[in-house]
């Protein structure tokens, strides 16, 4: 169980900067998540770290080893692709078996391991299947142990649930938590998908599309007080606002064109907050209220006309249009089956919010 260490990575293909200057410190022992949209480097970067691409520039380190330029077979650090990568003609035990093999093991070392790792991934009964006999649940669960039966510091994780639908999905996050869990090695899982990273980490980072780390922190953190604009964007839905920042030796507040002047909550001063600067605003959807009646004790009030409603099942999506021709998204929780007040398209309605539910970003 041993951290890992990035110190000013680069990396470039055909003149193209793929990584940048990357440092990040990955925490032992952790379910770390790598977050970011398509083309970001984010694969790129897991390869760095498993050998299987060399770094331009800078430094790896494992704990306290550099393994900047070990080989890949050296490295106690193994990945799981997004299409698994097994071996067709192998049926599971051998798949599984494989790299031990590679260490000349003894056979009854080598039945053992395998029998006690199929157990714990529930294939006891399809040790003899070949990967085209598998259902996709099924191949990612070989997959997985196939990487864990060496027992490596490390384990990779490249968009491994891509290819199982939604419900599936849902079940291999739950067990790979509970795998990490149990075996305590380092997992670094890289994702597009906010819910899988969400869902899955004790920290994350998140990547933009330069290749650079936008922001570390626990799901919790990312999500709710966001760096910046980027990350607010692409961790869930939230609402983005332009103005200018007043009144900040008193109770702060930011000037939107053609809406007026909205509260906003500074837990932290920064720097760039100065009288009069330009500033942006962002709201999750969720920490909106919404109704047809006049509501006390909120922060901020605006009114708009329902534009659209959708319907997810848990919660309903309102699109409000408000007068400065500005959308908001709010979502309601359906916690009622027969609501005391039903909104409908084209509707007036009053949005509230918090002060203190406003994260402020620079412009």
């Amino acid at each position: 169980m041993r951290r890992i260490r990035l110190e000013k990575l680069k990396k470039s293909i055909s003149g193209h900067t793929i990584i940048s200057d990357i440092n990040l410190t990955i925490p032992a022992g952790k379910f770390f998540a790598l977050l970011g949209p398509s083309g970001c480097g984010k694969t790129t970067l897991l390869r760095l770290i498993a050998g299987l691409e060399k770094a331009d520039a800078g430094k790896i380190i494992l704990g306290e080893e550099d393994i900047t330029d070990v080989s890949i077979h050296e490295r106690p650090i193994n990945i799981v692709f997004q299409n698994y990568a097994l071996f067709p003609h192998l049926d599971v035990f051998d798949n599984v078996a494989y790299s031990l093999r590679l260490q000349h093991l003894p056979k009854g070392v080598i039945e053992q391991k395998v029998f006690k790792i199929l157990e714990a991934f529930h294939l006891e009964n399809h040790i003899y299947k070949y990967p085209s006999q598998l259902s996709g649940g099924q191949q990612q669960r070989v997959a997985l142990a196939r990487a864990i039966v060496n027992e490596p510091d490390v384990l990779l994780l490249d968009e491994p649930l891509a290819a199982l639908d939604f419900k599936l999905r849902e079940r291999m996050l739950i067990e790979l938590i509970d795998l990490q869990d149990k075996l305590k090695t380092t997992f670094v899982y890289v994702t597009h998908d906010q819910f899988e990273a969400l869902t899955v980490a004790d920290q994350m980072a998140i990547m933009n599309h330069k290749g650079q780390i936008e922001q570390i922190g626990t799901p919790k953190e990312i999500y709710e007080f966001p760096h910046s604009s980027f990350v607010a964007k692409f961790v869930g839905t939230t609402n983005i606002m332009s103005g200018t920042l007043h009144n900040l030796s008193g109770e702060p507040e930011i000037h939107i064109p053609d809406l007026g002047a909205l509260k906003v909550g500074i837990a932290q001063k920064k720097p760039w907050m100065v009288e009069g600067c330009d500033a942006l605003i962002s709201i999750r959807p969720e920490k909106i209220f919404i109704a047809k009646k006049e509501v006390k004790n909120f922060s901020n009030t605006l009114k708009g006309v329902v534009q659209s409603i959708v319907y997810h099942g848990r919660s309903t999506q309102y699109n409000v249009l408000l007068k400065n021709h500005v959308r908001l998204q709010v979502f309601e929780q359906n916690e009622e089956h027969f609501p005391q007040e039903v909104i409908d398209y084209d509707n007036e309605v009053n949005l509230y919010w918090q002060k203190d539910n406003v994260v402020l970003l620079e412009k």
